[in-house]
């Protein structure tokens, strides 16, 4: 009979002792958990700050300030503007594109030049 209830007390402390280390262990990964959670919700904050941030670096009026203060450009004058139409549909090769349009029939084509590079 001593020998059951030492046995039992024995497994009785096996269990206590896996019971505590489930514990702890299970209480790390919840506080590894809100952690990563938390890193989670700081990269969405900072992830919306550079979406405003991107657009607002890429506004129209933005570009167009800096084009024509910093790198002196301005907007062509509207008499020496060209709109240049698609090529023929169904056609890749653009001989034929030109061919079918008269006013693109006056274009060459250069060839690519090879070149040596060494």
């Amino acid at each position: 009979m001593a020998k059951l209830n030492l046995l039992l007390l024995l497994v009785l402390i096996v269990c206590a002792l896996g019971l505590v280390t489930s514990q702890h262990e299970s209480r790390k990964l919840f506080t590894q958990l809100e952690r990563e959670q938390e890193r989670a919700r700081a990269l969405d904050v900072e992830f919306g700050q550079l979406q405003l941030e991107s657009s607002t670096w890429g506004l129209h009026s933005r570009v167009e300030k800096i084009a024509a203060g910093t790198l002196g450009m301005r907007a062509p004058d509207p008499r020496r503007v060209r709109i240049v139409g698609p090529q023929q549909v169904g056609s890749a090769d653009p001989a034929k594109a030109r061919a079918g349009d008269p006013r693109l029939a006056q274009l060459q084509v250069a060839a690519p030049r090879a070149e040596n590079r060494q």
